[in-house]
C-alpha cells in the first residue's frame, strides 16, 4: 500500500481543474495560483513524482500535473528572444540555475527543476522534469515533461527520456540514482531504470518491454531495468500466423554488486564482448 501523500501545492489547483474549460489568460486570480504552483516545481519545492522509500512505488502528485496543464490555459502567448533566436510560446525558458553548469545550446523550460551540480550540455529539459545533483545531461539528450531523473546519472549523447502529461495520474519515466544510459537509448511510457542500472547504446525500454535475465532465462518485471545491472536491447522469437519474428526485449547481461561503480572501460569491454557499444 502506498504511503499517504499530501501535495505541497494549494488545493485551489484542484478547484481550478474542475473549471478548466472556462479558464483563459484573462483570469488573473487563476493565473496567479497556477504560476505560484509552477514556481514551486521550478525551485524544487514540489515535484511531479517520487519513489516512496517505504513501498518502493512511484507516487505521482496529480495536483502538480494539473498545475502544468492549467498553465497552458491561463498563460498567454508571448514573444521572447535569445540573440538571433526568436520564440513564441506560453511557457518561458527557465531562469534559475543555482549551481548548475549550462553549456551554450542547452534549453530548459520554466517549471523544470535542476539541482545544484547538474551539467547541461546542448540538450533539452522539458516542463515539469526533475533532475538530481551530479547528473550529466549530455549533448542532444532530451528529458521529457515530468520525467524524474535521480542523482549522479549520466544521460549520454542523444538519449531520449520520454515525457507524460495526461492523464494526470499517469506515472512518468523514473531514472534512479547512479544510472547510466548509453548513447541513443530511449526510455519512455513510464518505464523505470532502477538504481545503478547501466543501459547499453541504443537500448529501448517501454512500460511493456519484457525483461529477461541472460544467465537464468528468468523473466523479470516488465518495463524495468533492474538495480545494479547491465542491460541491452535484444530480440525474443515469437510465433505468429504469418511466421516467426524477433520481438524486442531487454536483456540483463550482468548483475553488479550493490553500490558498485562499474568502470566505464570495463563497461565498454563487457558490451563489446556481446557486440554492443556504450
Amino acid at each position: 500500500m502506498t504511503t499517504a501523500f499530501t501535495s505541497p501545492l494549494p488545493e485551489e489547483i484542484d478547484v481550478l481543474w474542475e473549471r478548466r474549460t472556462e479558464l483563459t489568460p484573462d483570469h488573473a486570480e487563476a493565473r496567479d495560483v497556477v504560476v505560484g504552483a509552477v514556481d514551486a516545481l521550478d525551485t524544487g519545492k514540489a515535484r511531479v513524482a517520487f519513489v516512496d522509500e517505504a513501498t518502493d512505488e512511484v507516487v505521482v502528485d496529480e495536483r502538480a500535473k494539473r498545475a502544468i496543464l492549467l498553465s497552458f490555459r491561463v498563460l498567454g502567448m508571448a514573444e521572447s528572444a535569445v540573440g538571433d533566436f526568436h520564440h513564441h510560446d506560453r511557457i518561458p525558458l527557465k531562469t534559475r540555475f543555482d549551481g548548475v553548469r549550462v553549456v551554450p545550446g542547452a534549453i530548459a523550460r520554466w517549471g523544470s527543476y535542476l539541482a545544484p551540480g547538474v551539467v547541461l550540455m546542448p540538450s533539452f529539459t522539458n516542463f515539469g522534469a526533475w533532475v538530481g545533483s551530479g547528473t550529466m545531461v549530455d549533448t542532444w539528450a532530451t528529458v521529457g515533461s515530468c520525467a524524474q531523473v535521480g542523482e549522479n546519472v549520466h544521460l549520454s549523447g542523444g538519449v531520449g527520456v520520454g515525457g507524460v502529461l495526461e492523464p494526470p495520474q499517469a506515472s512518468p519515466v523514473v531514472i534512479e540514482d547512479d544510472a547510466f544510459l548509453g548513447s541513443r537509448s530511449m526510455v519512455v511510457e513510464g518505464a523505470r531504470v532502477r538504481r545503478g542500472a547501466k543501459l547499453g547504446a541504443g537500448t529501448i525500454l517501454t512500460s511493456s518491454t519484457r525483461v529477461f535475465d541472460a544467465e537464468t532465462g528468468e523473466e523479470l518485471a516488465r518495463g524495468e531495468a533492474p538495480a545494479w545491472s547491465v542491460c541491452v536491447t535484444a530480440n525474443r522469437i515469437k510465433s505468429f500466423p504469418g511466421g516467426d519474428f524477433g520481438m524486442p526485449c531487454l536483456l540483463v547481461l550482468k548483475r553488479l554488486e550493490e553500490g558498485q561503480e562499474h568502470d566505464k572501460l570495463a563497461l565498454n569491454d563487457l558490451l563489446r564482448e556481446h557486440g554492443v557499444n556504450a
